[in-house]
């Protein structure tokens, strides 16, 4: 079992900046890509940013490419992400999730073990 807790969210005005934590425990860390997903109301959840085990790739959704960076701490069992020039329409609840056995890809069904998240508010 992995258990994954987020931080960081919160209500902010459109074009600042915002990082998000999520720090896991149970297994090793390094053990698992991860990811982070962001449903808002009445949508899917969707794909936002993932990264490999080691953190040498990651990959993001095109509505966010550019303007948000995911990075991990595997001394620290710590997912970051790092959110610039922030939009209305990124507001939505915001979820890391652990990935055993693949790269930290786009799909939600290859991936494990998920957080409670935290919102994520961004007022225009």
């Amino acid at each position: 079992q992995v258990q994954l807790v987020e931080s960081g969210g919160g209500l902010v005005q459109a074009g600042v900046s915002l990082r998000l934590s999520c720090v896991a425990s149970g297994r090793p860390f390094s053990w698992y890509a991860m990811g982070w997903f962001r449903q808002a109301p009445g949508k899917e959840r969707e794909f936002v940013a993932g990264i490999s085990r080691s953190g040498g790739r990651t990959y993001y959704a095109d509505s966010v490419k550019g303007r948000f960076t995911i990075s991990r701490d595997n001394a620290k069992n710590t997912l970051y992400l790092q959110m610039s020039s922030l939009k209305p329409e990124d507001t939505a609840h915001y979820y890391c999730a652990a990935d055993r056995g693949g790269e930290g890809r786009q799909s939600s069904l290859d991936y494990d073990y998920w957080g409670q998240g935290t919102q994520v508010t961004v007022s225009s």
